[in-house]
């Protein structure tokens, strides 16, 4: 007997947990999918910590973290529990640095609050850096880090308080849209929904195909480090920011790291992007390179001196990128109740609540007030009838 259900998401990551808890709070008679377990660490979500920030070098972020901010706020409060721990945050490099100079233009044109500080400015605030003549940075005080697994099994804890089923454990095996509705095959169950989001991170590429639609999607298997500081509360939250370092060449693209949020867990560092890219998850390596830990480390030795303590922990995390690192946030051209978020490209966990209630208002109205306009799918290809 096939088992119906108003919306039902495929993926309970960070994106697909949000989804089906704004559609629980709208009313909505949910099913999340999920082929793992809740919190694995197969893909994009799972961990200690990712950043929270309006810094970004388009005003459309910052307005859409003008968005998001709130609703974690809420969540938070909901939830019960810490998911946001507010550390400052630091953009620092030589001024003249391309990045450097499109985040302040971009802050500037949003009108957002942040401090421009001198190399002496920044050594009096953090005396942790060790910067080079020269070097400047942009101060933004809201920024920090959200708990990554806290904030993924709060909103599927409470997508099922309102009354959402969740099922992990269960691989779908084909999605069938129609007309006016859509059938789920798993291994087990076959199940029917009037709507339906697909968020299933590094899996995008083979369950969009299936619908038309072919995506240029790669996807980057990243390696976090995490190292014990010489003196753990010189780096906790309140005392270090997150970073962001400006700078390319041999230790990669942009390293920045993350306070502890526990001494035991240790500071994190790593690099923005820099790894080489594979095409299915099937082909991914999760092995941690321990030359890329020594390498990163003499990186830290070099600015921030006394964070490259002992390694305690490394490990790898996926990244789905698109071809420009915009998402993809947008419902089928010929199935409007298909809705897909994909293609998060490595920066989109502090929109996961924002990204989640944007597809669920997608999928229930076929719009959303939040702007989608850097998000849409055909600017990649047209979709296959």
């Amino acid at each position: 007997m096939v088992q119906h259900f108003d919306a039902i998401v495929i993926g309970a990551g960070g994106v697909g947990s949000a989804a089906a808890y704004y559609l629980a709070k709208a009313g909505q008679r949910v099913l999340l999918l999920e082929q793992f377990e809740l919190n694995h660490r197969h893909g994009s979500s799972y961990g200690y910590s990712r950043v929270i920030r309006y810094t970004y070098d388009n005003p459309i972020y910052i307005n859409l973290m003008r968005d998001a901010y709130p609703l974690w706020f809420a969540l938070q409060e909901e939830a019960g529990e810490e998911l946001y721990v507010k550390t400052g945050g630091l953009d620092f490099g030589f001024p003249d640095t391309d990045t450097f100079q499109k985040l302040k233009a971009s802050m500037d044109e949003a009108q957002l609050d942040y401090e421009h500080l001198s190399r002496a400015d920044i050594q009096e605030r953090y005396p942790q850096f060790a910067l080079k003549e020269g070097m400047e940075g942009l101060f933004q005080s809201e920024s920090g880090l959200l708990r990554t697994s806290r904030c993924v099994l709060a909103h599927a804890r409470l997508a099922q308080e309102r009354g959402a089923e969740v099922r992990d454990q269960t691989p779908v095996v084909k999605v069938m849209p129609g007309t006016n509705g859509v059938e789920v095959q798993t291994a087990k169950d076959l199940f029917s929904c009037d709507r339906i989001i697909l968020t299933v991170g590094s899996w995008a590429k083979t369950l969009l195909a299936a619908q038309g639609i072919n995506l240029p999607l790669k996807i980057m298997p990243c390696q976090l480090g995490f190292y014990g500081p010489n003196n753990a509360e010189a780096f906790a939250p309140g005392r270090f920011p997150v970073f962001f370092a400006h700078m390319n060449g041999i230790y990669g693209e942009m390293p920045y790291g993350i306070p502890h949020v526990d001494a035991s867990i240790g500071v994190k560092i790593t690099t923005f992007y820099g790894w080489d890219t594979v095409n299915s998850p099937s082909e991914v390596d999760y092995t941690p390179s321990q030359p890329w830990t020594e390498h990163i480390r003499n990186w830290a030795r070099e600015y921030i001196p006394n964070v490259a303590g002992p390694l305690l922990n490394t490990r790898r995390c996926l990244y789905t990128l698109t071809p420009d690192k915009e998402f993809i946030v947008d419902q089928h051209p010929h199935y409007p109740h298909v809705v897909m978020g994909a293609g998060f490209s490595g920066h989109g966990f502090k929109f996961t609540t924002l990204l989640g209630k944007m597809l669920a208002d997608l999928a229930i109205d076929g719009s959303t007030s939040h702007d989608t306009s850097l998000f849409k799918v055909n600017r990649f290809q047209s979709v296959e009838a």
